[in-house]
């Protein structure tokens, strides 16, 4: 698709050999002109809408994956919440090597959006992570608390940097 500055070039060029009176050339410039700029901003509206939907079916993806390990880590322990922990070591790797990966081989924008904030973002689960948190503190459980808070944050930013690492 060619740009609004592509489209008022090639206007411009049969403007010139076509040689009409300069009234003629104002009110077609115009007509013209107005005309291109709804084309692009309904092209930059319609760019946005992709992005958008990427990002959703990115994150419809990454909570099935989410779910998906809830599933399996189901039965492992009831009182301390390894599926929401494990989720979010495992979605912080994956984002290390995504962001390390993409700052060296420069994908679309739409690849970055659907695997970061749509696949990580549905996938990784820090608001259940602060409200389990917050659970935890609240029944009096304080060592599975600071266990659980400081094993999510700290492996989850090693988990970063080792992603980042290994991707680079």
């Amino acid at each position: 698709m060619l740009s609004f500055e592509q489209h008022f070039h090639e206007f411009l060029i049969g403007v010139i050999v076509k040689m009409p009176s300069e009234r003629e050339i104002l009110i077609i410039s115009y007509q013209q002109i107005k005309k291109k700029k709804y084309i692009c901003i309904q092209y930059k509206i319609m760019i946005v809408l992709k992005d958008i939907l990427l990002v959703g079916a990115g994150s419809f993806l990454g909570g099935i994956a989410r779910y998906l390990i809830a599933l399996v880590m189901k039965g492992f322990s009831a009182s301390f919440p390894w599926a929401t922990m494990t989720a979010n070591i495992v979605g912080c790797l994956l984002i290390g090597i995504l962001w390390a990966t993409f700052n060296r081989t420069n994908p679309s924008s739409q690849l970055n959006l659907f695997l970061t904030a749509g696949f990580c973002g549905g996938f990784t689960t820090f608001s259940t992570f602060s409200k389990e948190s917050l659970n935890l503190l609240q029944t009096g459980n304080y060592t599975a608390f600071c266990l659980y808070a400081l094993g999510s944050v700290v492996l989850g930013i090693l988990a970063v940097a080792l992603g980042f690492a290994l991707a680079k």
